[in-house]
Parts: C-alpha cells; structure tokens; sequence
C-alpha cells in the first residue's frame, strides 16, 4: 500500500499569497487527511529509465500564519511513489509547462494526477470554449490585419488578449484600431483574441468552480474602478453570487464535458452571462475566496470524490 503523499508541482513557494491561494487550501486540507508534502517546481524534474524524479522539498504547512510553511527535508524523489500529484505552477502554458506534462504521463498509470497531464495539454484553456461558441460573445483569433480591423470596426469596442495570457496580463479594451499596439501583439504572440466588449464588466465576472464534473460553487469578482479586468491578482474583490439559469446551464454543459476530456478540477469564467473563453484547467483559482465568503471548504469536496 502506497504512504498517503501528496506531491505539488507548485511554482515557487515565495510567491504564495497565503491569504488567496488555492494550492494552500487543497494543500492544507490533504494534510489534515493525513498527508505528507512533497512540494517541487518544475525545473527540479528528472526523467530516467522510465522514472520521473524531481527535487522536494517535504514541507509542514500552517494556516493563518505569515510564515506557512517550514521545510522538514530535502529528497529527491520518485514521484511515482505519491498517492496524488497536483500540478499547481501558474501559466503561462509554455514550453517547460508543455514539456512537463509529457514527462508527468509517463507515470499516470501509477499516480493520480490531477489535472490529467494529457488533458491539461489537449484543452487549451482560451479556445475551448469554442465548442460552445453559441455561448460567447462576438469572437475573432487571428494575426489578418485586415480581418482584426474589420472586426473592430463593425463591434466599436473590444477586448484584445493573448491566446496564452493569464492572470489578466495584456488584457486591454480597444475603441478603434490601434495598428502599432496589433502588430506588437501578433508579433509577440501571433494569433491573438478580440471580443466585443461586454459593459457589464463593471458589475463583476463570475467564476463557477467544477470539481470531478459537478458545479459546486461560483464567486463575482468586481473589477475596481476604472478597470476591465476581473483578476483578483489585479485589484478585484469577491463577493458571493447565485448563478442565472443560463449560466447555470452552460457551466453544467462544460462540467459534463470537462469530466469527459479527464478534467477534474476547473474554473469557468462568464461575463454578463456569457462564456468569455477562459475555460481555467491548468491552476484553477479562487477556492480561497469562496471558502472566506461562505465557510464552505471547497478543498474538502475536492478530496472526498477524488
């Protein structure tokens, strides 16, 4: 029988925003279950003769404290022999990220891992939702000149972001087309998104957290004044929500196809009652926030249908 580990591939430990961090609740609420942490970043990996190893640091976690965690000892591990492995490291979904997940499946069929390395991979968290195109506001993804200004003129206003962006970096609102700004986008991230802009923005997104193909939960996040942008990590606060029927609707349609795609854990993101396109699969957020507005632990349903 395995030893109850839980591993995380987390990005750096430094940069953990105790009062906010999803990682540390799921984290937490394992090793109240019994768990020990292995904690790693993706750098430290090793692959082997069919072993993949990275180097842990195996740590104790503590909450409501400035300093949360301390570090028991330092292994390099087999990381086949973890009960569950997390990936948490933030995007962006780049070339180690990618490379990562390739490494993290030849070891599947001996760990949990969760999300699926495969499946992190294969739903691209910007254009999966096109599957439900029908549920989104007005789109284009391209690099056409011709096209991106034809799509400004006809919508008046925009959104423009990155196909890889996060965290609501690069994330701007167009009034008319701005050729210098395009160009640097294409050139920096080639295919980019623009969608009309929905004004009610202001009054708040809504994040609906899916666990194990289920809804269990859902927060607004207030952008503040003068912002677009509903990133809590740019200023926005949360606030508790009861979901529309359409929104309601949709997130169960994406919930039951997620779980089909191997997707356990996801947050869904809607504005004005339409699917925005950010289908969040690689470090899904927001728990943190629920659980200080409802005292409910999300982290607990997590681990009790995993």
């Amino acid at each position: 029988m395995k030893k109850k580990i839980l591993a995380i591939q987390g990005s750096s430990l430094a940069k953990v925003n105790t009062e906010t961090d999803t990682t540390l609740l799921l984290a937490l609420e394992a090793q109240l279950r019994g768990f020990e942490i292995y904690y790693f970043e993706p750098q430290s990996m090793s692959y082997q003769d069919g072993k993949v190893y990275a180097a842990c640091k195996v740590i104790k976690l503590y909450s409501n404290q400035k300093q949360f965690y301390k570090i028991k000892r330092k292994v390099n591990f087999d990381l086949s022999l973890a009960k569950y492995l997390l990936i948490r490291n933030d995007p962006p979904f780049n070339q180690q990220y990618f490379n990562t997940t390739f490494l993290l499946e030849q070891i599947v069929h001996k760990v949990k891992i969760i999300n699926d390395p495969h499946a992190v991979r294969n739903v691209q968290e910007k254009l999966y939702s096109l599957k439900f195109k029908r549920y989104m506001p007005k789109t284009l993804i391209s690099e056409d000149l011709h096209e991106i200004k034809k799509f400004i003129k006809k919508n008046k206003k925009v959104v423009i972001k990155p196909i890889n962006g996060f965290s609501g970096n690069e994330v701007k609102l167009l009034k008319n087309f701005n050729s210098k700004l395009i160009k640097t986008y294409i050139k920096k991230y080639h295919q980019i998104i623009l969608q009309k802009f929905l004004p009610k923005i202001s009054l708040g997104d809504r994040r609906v957290f899916i666990i194990n193909g289920k809804v269990v939960g859902s927060i607004t996040r207030i952008p503040k004044k003068g912002s677009i942008l509903s990133n809590m990590s740019k200023g926005a606060i949360a606030r508790q929500i009861k979901l529309t029927k359409t929104e309601l609707k949709v997130s169960k349609l994406l919930a039951k196809d997620l779980k089909k795609s191997n997707i356990y854990f996801a947050g869904i993101d809607f504005v004005d009652g339409q699917l925005i396109g950010d289908i969040n699969v690689t470090s899904p957020t927001g728990l943190m926030a629920y659980y200080n507005l409802t005292n409910i632990n999300l982290a607990k349903y997590f681990w009790n249908n995993v």
